[in-house]
């Protein structure tokens, strides 16, 4: 049975935990969001390719000139801080595979048991906070909606399968609005993979990705047709996200191979050709620094970095987690550990730093206190959240590193 199958469960994942399936009696009459991200969809697609659905999206709501991601600028780590308004030295996800610094053990993203385990989340999700105040929610995949995260998962969630049909997806979000008011869900996560994978293979701009980019669009379009039609339709808000964008390196580019020079015995490393993560298996201060000048020396297309010295923005230090060493390359430039590692250079990828506009995603919301047809300058992924808690009408109680006034004065007095 395919795994789609499972998880749609008519048992509530949460009994005796978070809203047990059912809406507390205060929570039936509010708002329902509805968060969408497309993965790897770069802030300029809607203007180069056919969107009609995003276009409409945007006509009934805010859109921004570019969505900026949190570094590493990697799937795991930004769908967390936008479910969370924290930034990976806090909430822990600082890649999409590190090691856990108390033990041996590692957070790998393709490791389905150790993504369901809770202990490596921090910070509160929006469907953990949702459903801590009574509110049912439910994810059709989200970074962290696998795990219990404080004991408390979506009353309804699915394991990530790639093979589930995107308008399954769609047809499952409409079902769950569907539902009785005392037990619909108010909060809704919904992701789409195929852009993302799609220019990963053929590159920016390939026949591929835009063919992606047109086929999701038409499943938000379906999406969209489908609210129209519910009685309740002028009460759900939607929000569409990006996670990061996407570019591709200079063909003339040389890339740089770590083990051309370096020694990098006792080393482990987390690479994807726009990064390379160094981890040392024991704790050497001083062999670390001296890896660092050793690539510094030779490399004039990026820089090495230990992690307390990195740039402001990426907002990070020593003590978060993240490499001992972290080695950046400019935009369109790469590393890699080894020359056998060529093939992780993707035509299109991510992971270059924040600040470079490719790396930016997109951001859209719509609903009934938000204005129309509205445009706005970049924002920040973990100023989201509060936007998100404020149309729910839960109160924010938690610590976050967003900005609470960023975009919650767009809303409209109730």
């Amino acid at each position: 049975m395919a795994l789609w199958a499972i998880a749609a469960c008519s048992i509530p994942a949460n009994a005796g935990f978070g809203s047990g399936g059912v809406n507390a009696p205060e929570q039936r009459n509010k708002p329902y969001l509805i968060l969408i991200s497309i993965d790897g969809f770069r802030w300029d697609y809607q203007d180069l390719f056919e969107t009609p659905a995003l276009d409409r999206l945007a006509a009934r709501g805010v859109r921004a000139e570019s969505l900026q991601p949190v570094f590493p600028t990697l799937t795991f780590p930004n769908h967390y801080s936008i479910a969370t308004g924290l930034y990976p030295a806090e909430h822990g996800i600082v890649a999409n595979d590190f090691p856990d610094p108390d033990s041996d053990d590692w957070y790998m993203h393709k490791r389905a048991k150790i993504v369901r385990q809770g202990r490596w989340y921090g910070g509160e999700p929006i469907w953990v906070a949702a459903e801590r105040n009574g509110m049912v929610s439910a994810a059709f995949f989200w970074i962290g909606t696998e795990a219990d995260i404080q004991g408390i998962k979506p009353t309804y969630w699915h394991k990530f399968d790639a093979n589930v049909p995107a308008r399954r997806r769609v047809r499952q979000v409409l079902k769950w609005l569907e539902m009785p008011v005392e037990t619909r869900p108010h909060l809704i996560t919904l992701y789409f993979e195929h852009v993302d994978m799609n220019t990963h293979k053929h590159g920016v701009g390939s026949k591929e990705s835009i063919n992606e980019i047109k086929r999701v669009d038409r499943y938000l379009g379906t999406l969209l047709d489908g609210i129209d039609k519910l009685p309740h339709s002028k009460d759900v808000y939607i929000i569409l996200v990006s996670d990061h964008g996407q570019s591709g390196y200079d063909r003339d580019a040389k890339i740089l191979s770590l083990d051309k020079f370096l020694n990098l015995d006792g080393i482990s490393i987390v690479e994807g050709g726009t990064y390379a993560y160094l981890f040392f298996d024991e704790k050497n201060p001083i062999r670390a620094e001296q890896i660092r000048d050793d690539i510094n020396a030779v490399w004039r297309h990026g820089r090495a970095w230990l992690s307390d010295e990195a740039p402001k923005n990426w907002h990070i230090n020593g003590e978060s987690g993240f490499p001992d060493v972290i080695v950046q390359p400019d935009p369109h430039f790469g590393v890699v550990s080894g020359r056998d590692k060529s093939h992780i250079l993707n035509l299109g990828s991510h992971g270059w730093d924040p600040s470079f506009k490719d790396m930016h995603g997109i951001f859209i919301a719509a609903g009934p206190r938000l204005p129309e047809g509205e445009m706005i300058g970049i924002i920040e992924n973990v100023d989201i959240y509060p936007l998100m808690m404020e149309i729910l009408e839960i109160s924010l109680t938690t610590p976050i590193d967003g900005d609470p006034d960023k975009l919650t004065h767009l809303l409209m007095p109730r």
